[in-house]
């Protein structure tokens, strides 16, 4: 039984606004994509602060939530790649952050599947790698909305950044995965 709870309802309200991003973005709407981009951001963090301090924390929340996240981020780096917007991400970059993400899938499924079990311990550069995901994103979108906060310096650095997290992060959940795959279930 899903358990109702702002938190929960932050969550389902990102990922229902995954299509309204999307068609904005079809539509080439910038505005309105980061408009609705950024409250779908917001959510990320407010449901998580919601969910620890008032005790709100679910099963649902803790499958769902990176669901959407990942709906989100991935949904915002495909269509942003392959939108008519002057400014996109690199083909290269949109590679490597689905790659990353479907890394960490298909190792926490064979993870559960061998074990019966799987224990995801958000890492703080995993948390850093959404954060600067997320900021990638709404910057890119307004510097369509606006071309004169486009800097290329800071594009390219937040892209660096952004890089740099995803690594760490991907070597943070893969021995994390390793080190639950060698233990016995407790």
């Amino acid at each position: 039984m899903i358990k109702s709870n702002l938190a929960n309802m932050l969550t389902l309200i990102r990922l229902l606004l995954v299509p309204v991003f999307i068609i904005a973005l079809w539509y080439q709407k910038p505005f309105i994509a980061l408009v609705v981009f950024t409250v779908a951001g917001l959510t990320d963090a407010i449901d998580g602060y919601i969910a620890r301090k008032f005790n709100q924390v679910s099963q649902f929340g803790k499958i769902v939530d990176p669901i959407a996240d990942k709906t989100l981020l991935v949904s915002a780096f495909i269509f942003i790649f392959n939108s008519q917007l002057p400014i996109k991400f690199p083909f290269w970059f949109v590679v490597l952050v689905i790659s990353r993400d479907l890394y960490i899938l298909a190792g926490s499924l064979l993870i559960y599947f061998i074990k019966g079990y799987l224990k995801v311990n958000p890492s703080v550069f995993g948390k850093a790698t959404t954060f600067f995901q997320i900021t990638t994103v709404i910057y890119t979108l307004l510097s369509n909305v606006n071309i004169n906060f486009y800097s290329e310096l800071l594009y390219d650095t937040l892209i660096g950044i952004t890089l740099l997290f995803m690594v760490l992060s991907t070597l943070t959940y893969t021995y994390d995965g390793f080190r639950q795959l060698n233990m016995t279930k407790s």
